[in-house]
């Protein structure tokens, strides 16, 4: 039994003895007592040279023995192997020592190396050797720091290092990868003692370490052929063993990975393992019986899990004996790898050592107590122990079909005895002697082929034979995080094919911690999940088909899958040269310190960082971006994050991908097992670094093998391409090959090329600034070369494509985000402007310097992002819309994902279930200003569908670089004219056919810009941005979903879908009456009839004129009959009259627009006429207007007291209290001109504020150099929210029809829809067909006849589940199912 001891800490008199030097501290872990000066050996004599290097006698000095059985005079003998690797070992002269019989670490042959790196200095007295690096003269291994101690039973020596930089030595739990140098002690001697938080020696033996000098880079190895060491402070390293001799090598690199190379080129290059076993495979202690294994299978199939192989463990033996299985319980074992070959999937099952070292006398079979009770132990040192170990295996393999898999028990008696010397000496080279029996016995079964074998006892150079787990696990949350220290460890020592049992071995996993390992666990180059018995089941399918753990699980085994052939490449490097595989941070980034200690993340290589959550109840982890170019694996965006700690928001289902630029990376499609995936076609991912270059070494290992695939490389994205890809040129041996390609730059960036596997080439593409990539960088009008140069932006005109801009950006946009906090309902971050970047004509459009951003996800299908100046309060839409109080989702049913870049600002938005980017916005154009606020995003397709109201060609938006303004106005529908309503809401078709629907909720000035790359830029001129998104995915959800935000579609009376009829012109009630019974007389189906302002005395809202004095008659009438009848109103109030109670009482209530700061009310032309005139009906009507208009005001409704007066206007003109003959019993309101409409820009005595009528930047609006004035009044006219709080007309334009039609709450035909108004609220292109209804009826039975806000309207049948409902604030009835109102 190995111990490792220490020098005695707390006995005076025992250290005292001794000869040591005695001194408590106040730290106990420090030795109290140490050795003086006068221990250890002296150089007898000189150095002596030799043909490898020198030899030197050492005698020991006189002091105290530690533990007797000192040897007095031992052997110095060093050899300059090679220019970076030394040798130097000390030996007994006189009686042979056990040295360990290593199949690679041998005997020297060679004579002294020339040009070495390394100077080694041998001091006499006390002895000590002494290595330093020439180049800089700087000491790196260093024994005079404590005195050589070598008994028979007790070796030591210490070393002084350069720095703290210690990486390697085990087995063991290392919490961290960079080792803790406060007098920790490591023992090393192999038993089965499951992984803790202790510092216990565990199942394999490792006495390498590395360390790291300095930020340059350089570092060196050192190894001990024997076992036992312990660290301390100073830096320095003591090793301590019982027995054999100290044999040193000391191994010079100028990086840590040089340093990996020069180890296992002395110690044995990696085993290349076979393509199948990279595949993800599945186990446990304990099915139960061969019936529940295939029910695991089934169900892990039946998910479509990429998973390659299935392993049984000792469950499957009779009595648990090696080479026989249960007849019982697996009677069907022998065909059962057949049923899982016939799924393209391997058998594996387990192989335990209980079948025999001989006792001490050399003879005797050793007996001891494992698994099937008492057995002998095979001693695989022994030549003849392989041959009878090959047969066995053969035996079994021809009987069961199987492949093989280790593990280990206990140990043995000190002093038994085995071919290699006594078990004291080669206890620790069991598993590796194993190892290589079995490696034998898989050649013989397997000849030609690459199987498959995993040891969990190692030695220095098994990865030549096997891989290796990290043993007896715990699903707990230290151990998903101790797995990485061990992997990256093994990998130092020479063991790629390395990882942990995932999920844990021991315990009852949890849900989350599972999921959280399934997900780093796809990264562990041996990828198995593997269980104890007693304890739940774990397997993937076991949480449900439709579990967030089978969905993120397949996600990220499909990626593994994918980038198979790069972690193949990877092992093949591994295998020929000695790289490592899994690789630790500082490998690749040594001159940056941080590096140093970062051990919760790792390489794949150079090129893939892995950064997963390694503790619970966490979705934002603290992840280290190092210095280089990266891409998010899963999006291909570049991110603007190097060398500092970031915030990685990782919900439930995500773990971090980050690929290097600078490297190539090969990939295939992926597959449930890699029989599948090795058929289909391959691809690379070229990702580029800052300079646009990029390597790849990747051979083809034939082996016999032939591909019966022909496959090719069909697909090489590229990443990073800031320009068009324009041309692919193919070469092979500087042949121009044919090659079939197609370039897409976006959103794909992907060419594709038909190159075979297994030839050489190089692929040369051109590449030039795309001009759908562009972006306009001056959007205003009359732009010129000048005024985009002084934006700092880049004139180039396209005569080929001239509705291209040719003012266009070429940096990216100015804003950076920090202060990122995420939490379960969305995200909260800062933007911060950089000045150096910012653009702006004026101090009206100069970039706000701090926003805030927020994303909250209201539901599983919908999410909103909104960006404001939280420092200073800004107009925002106050339209209530329907949202829950609180977040109604969960994370695992989110149809989307979000991710926001932090420099350049962008938001993404991702739908999860395709991986389909909709919404990007890390684009050059994002600026916040004051009057000017632009953002653009590329697109998911070509296919969008809405905004409005403009007259288009087609349903679908033209790509083609159109602008389209909105604002209302009353324009005539004509193509590209901005017209009478408000619709900034599109829906896009992804390529997949899936759906999505965006609201941007801002009521300023607009346009949209929609490009060919795909793209769409907003431009507002105020407000805030603020964006809702609903995530269908079919275009009848999106529009569902929509209208659930913004309120339902009313529905409309019964009557109301019949044919109505209509004209502007009628000449009075007469004629209205002869086409009534014409219309009767032909028959022709016929429910409405309206009247125009015709009907009004000189078009005055709520009067009648002489020739329509017979209306209120004619219209009860032709309700008598069955019919309905519809007036017309426009919003616009005279202010010329005398005995006009509108407008009076409209005063006395403070209802109309006025100018900003005065009790001034804005007077404009509409239709109203002066009163006392005589009227020219044959002269023009615009004419008319200018010479008899009268003064027009505009009632503010978005006032409580506007809404209180607009109602009792209507009421009394329903129900004149006056004279009831003159009652207009109308059935619906047809509101018209509420854009609001003028017939002069502005006001009469024009507009006083210019900045606002006409701002720094108009969108593309009709008759743009007119400013925002065009048929409507002045944008510095003063309104009021129902709040009282002032606003500007400039803000709320588009919301004066909103406010109309808000006022009657009643069903609305309008010409001037806005958003949110569906639900009270139906469309129509022309202005002639515009309603409003005060009775809404849900039933087929005739309603009884009430006055609004008086009593009931209508009786809903009780069948239909149906009821009226008061809305109390505005005293109107309304009709809604119990399931709406719900």
């Amino acid at each position: 039994m190995s111990v490792v001891i220490l020098v005695l800490r707390k006995n005076n008199s025992i250290c005292t003895l001794r000869g040591c030097c005695w001194n408590p501290q106040n730290d106990t872990s420090v030795p109290w007592c140490f050795f003086p000066s006068n221990h250890g050996y002296k150089v007898d004599g000189s150095l002596r040279s030799t043909e490898t290097g020198f030899e030197a006698t050492l005698t020991r000095l006189p002091s105290p023995s530690l533990f007797g059985n000192d040897i007095n005079t031992v052997l110095l003998t060093g050899e300059y192997q090679t220019s970076n690797r030394f040798r130097f070992k000390i030996t007994d002269p006189n009686t042979k020592r056990f040295e360990v019989p290593h199949e690679h670490v041998g005997p020297f042959n060679g004579s002294a190396a020339s040009n070495l790196n390394y100077k080694v200095e041998v001091k006499n007295n006390p002895f000590g050797i002494v290595v330093t690096r020439v180049s800089n003269g700087k000491v790196l291994f260093d024994t005079s720091i404590g005195p050589l101690q070598y008994a028979d039973q007790f070796l030591q020596l210490s070393i002084k290092l350069p720095s703290r930089n210690i990486y390697g030595v085990g087995e063991h739990v290392h919490k961290q990868y960079r080792h803790d140098v406060n007098w920790k002690t490591w023992p090393m001697f192999s038993r089965d003692i499951g992984p803790s938080g202790s510092m216990h020696n565990l199942y394999g033996v490792q006495t390498f370490f590395l360390c790291l000098e300095d930020s340059s880079g350089a570092s060196f190895g050192v190894f001990l052929m024997n076992s036992n060491a312990m660290v301390q402070p100073a830096p320095a390293v003591t090793y301590r063993t019982i027995g054999g001799i100290l044999d040193f090598y000391i191994l010079l690199g100028n990086t840590p990975e040089q340093v990996v190379q020069e180890y296992l080129q002395l110690v044995g290059l990696p085993l290349l393992p076979s393509y199948w076993s990279l595949g993800f495979q599945l186990s446990r202690w304990n099915y139960g019986s061969l019936d529940e294994v295939k029910k695991v299978v089934e169900r892990n199939r039946l998910i479509d899990l990429p998973y390659d192989a299935q392993i049984t463990d000792i469950d499957y033996m009779e009595n648990r004996k090696d080479f026989t299985y249960d007849k019982v319980l697996f009677k069907d074992l022998p065909t059962f790898a057949s049923y899982l070959h016939g799924f393209g999937k391997k058998y594996i099952i387990i192989l335990s050592k209980q079948v025999w070292v001989n006792e001490s006398d050399g003879i005797t079979p050793l007996i001891g107590e494992v698994w099937p009770g008492r057995t002998v132990f095979p001693d695989y040192t022994n030549p003849d122990c392989t041959s009878w170990w090959v047969e066995e295996y053969k035996c079994l393999s021809n009987s069961v079909c199987i492949l093989d898999k280790l593990m280990f028990s206990k140990t043995l008696c000190m002093d038994a005895v085995q071919k290699w010397g006594k078990h004291y000496d080669v206890h620790s080279l069991y598993g590796y002697s194993m190892a290589i029996s079995t490696n034998e016995a898989i050649k013989t079964v397997f000849p030609g082929k690459r199987s498959f074998l995993i040891s969990r006892s190692t030695f220095v150079g098994s990865g030549k034979h096997t891989g290796h787990w990290l043993g007896d696990n715990a699903a707990t949350w230290e151990h998903i995080k101790w797995a990485i220290p061990g992997m990256l460890e093994f990998n130092l020592f020479g063991i790629p094919y390395i990882g942990a049992d995932i999920c844990g071995f021991f315990d009852d996993t949890t849900e989350e911690l599972c999921r959280r390992w399934m997900q780093v666990g796809a990264f562990y180059p041996f990828s198995r999940n593997h269980n104890a018995e007693g304890y739940i089941p774990q397997d993937p399918a076991v949480f449900g088909a439709d579990s967030v753990l089978v969905k993120t699980s397949k996600h990220y085994l499909n990626i593994r899958y994918t980038l198979l052939p790069y972690l193949y490449t990877l092992f093949y490097k591994a295998h020929t040269q000695g790289d490592t595989v899994v690789r630790p941070v500082l490998h690749e980034f040594y001159s940056d310190e941080v590096t140093w200690e970062v051990d919760r993340q790792f390489l794949w290589g150079p090129g893939l960082l892995i950064s997963a959550v390694l503790d619970p109840g966490v979705d934002v982890i603290q992840a280290y971006i190092p210095d280089a170019v990266w891409y998010e694996y899963e999006t291909g965006a570049k991110i603007s994050i190097r060398k500092q700690w970031t915030d990685l928001y990782l919900p439930a289902d995500k773990m971090g991908l980050h690929l290097r630029g600078g490297y190539i990376y090969p990939t295939q499609q992926p597959a449930p097992t890699t029989s599948e995936s090795r058929k289909n076609p391959m691809g690379l991912i070229i990702a580029l670094d800052d300079d646009n270059k990029t390597t790849l070494q990747m051979n083809v290992i034939n082996n016999g093998y032939v591909d019966p695939n022909n496959l090719k490389f069909e697909e090489i994205k590229i990443l990073g391409v800031l320009q068009e890809i324009t041309g692919l040129t193919v070469t092979q041996n500087n042949d121009l090959q044919p090659s079939l390609h197609n370039i897409t730059y976006y959103p794909s960036d992907k060419i594709i090329s038909n190159l075979e596997l297994g030839k050489s080439y190089t692929l040369k593409w051109t590449q030039q600034a795309s001009i759908n990539e562009r972006f306009d960088c001056y959007p205003n009008q009359n732009s010129t070369k000048e005024k985009c140069e002084q934006l700092g932006c880049v004139w180039e005109q396209s005569p080929s494509n001239p509705d291209s801009p040719s003012c266009y950006y070429n940096s990216d946009n100015a804003y950076s985000v920090d202060g990122v906090e995420y939490s379960s309902s969305g995200l909260v971050a800062n933007l911060t402007l950089n000045s150096t970047n910012a653009r702006a004509n004026d101090k009206y459009t100069e970039p706000i310097g701090t926003l805030r951003l927020e994303v909250k996800y209201h539901s599983n299908h919908m999410l909103q992002f909104k960006i404001y100046d939280y420092q200073n309060a800004r107009y925002e839409v106050p339209v209530p819309l329907n949202l829950p109080s609180s977040p109604v989702n969960t994370n695992e049913n989110l149809l989307y994902e979000v991710s926001v870049q932090r420099k350049p600002f962008g938001i993404q938005v991702r739908r999860k279930s395709t991986g389909t980017v909709i919404w990007d916005s890390q684009l050059p154009t994002f600026t916040f200003s004051d009057m000017f606020i632009q953002i653009s995003t590329r697109l998911a397709s070509q296919y969008i569908y809405g905004f409005g109201e403009t007259e288009h060609t087609m349903f679908r938006r033209n790509m083609s670089w159109h602008t389209w303004g909105m604002f209302t106005r009353d324009q005539a529908p004509t193509y590209k004219l901005n017209s009478y309503g408000y619709q900034p809401f599109y829906m896009a078709l992804e390529e997949d056919g899936n759906a999505h629907g965006v609201l941007l909720l801002n009521s300023n000035a607009m346009d949209v810009t929609f490009q060919p790359t795909p793209a769409l830029t907003y431009r507002t001129i105020g407000g805030i941005l603020d964006f809702y998104m609903v995530l269908g995915p079919t275009p009848e959800l999106v529009v569902q979903e929509y209208t659930e935000l913004i309120g339902r579609p009313v529905m409309p009376p019964y009557w109301s879908l019949g044919f109505q009829l209509c004209r502007y012109g009628y000449r009075n009630d007469s004629e209205i009456s002869q086409l009534v019974e014409e219309m009767k007389a032909a028959n022709i189906p016929y429910d409405v009839q309206y009247v125009d302002i015709d009907h009004m005395e000189r078009q005055l809202d709520f009067t009648l004129g002489a020739r329509f004095q017979g209306l209120p008659a004619l219209i009860n009438k032709i309700k008598e009959e069955g019919m309905r009848f519809i007036i017309i109103l426009d919003p616009t109030i005279s202010g010329n009259e005398t005995d006009y109670p509108t407008f009076s009482r409209g005063v006395e209530d403070d209802v109309f627009i006025k100018w900003p700061n005065t009790n001034d009310i804005i007077y404009s032309k509409v239709w109203p006429f002066l009163p006392n005139v005589t009227v020219n009906e044959s002269l023009p009507e615009q004419t008319q207007i200018r010479l008899y208009g009268a003064h027009a005001a505009f009632p503010d409704f978005l006032r409580n007291s506007t809404v209180e007066w607009w109602k009792r206007e209507i009421l009394e003109f329903y129900d004149n209290p006056r004279n009831k003959s003159l009652s207009v019993k109308f059935d619906g309101l047809w509101i018209d001109m509420n854009e609001p409409a003028t017939f002069y820009n502005g006001a009469l005595e024009g507009c006083r504020d210019d900045l606002l009528n006409y701002p720094p930047y108009i969108p593309h609006l009709g008759f743009r150099s007119d400013g925002l004035i065009v048929k409507t009044p002045c944008m510095e006219g003063e309104q009021h929210l129902p709040d009282g709080t002032p606003v500007r007309h400039y803000d709320v334009h588009m919301r004066f029809a909103y406010g109309v039609w808000c006022s009657e709450r009643s069903l609305v035909f309008t010409n001037a829809p806005g958003f949110a108004a569906g639900s009270i609220l139906v469309t129509f292109l022309l202005s002639s067909l515009l309603l409003i209804s005060p009775v809404v009826q849900a039933r087929w039975e005739e309603p009884e006849q009430g006055r609004a806000g008086e009593g009931t309207v209508g009786v809903c049948r009780s069948e239909l589940k149906l009821c009226f409902r008061c809305c109390s604030a505005i005293k109107a009835f309304c009709c809604w199912s119990q399931a709406e109102k719900n």
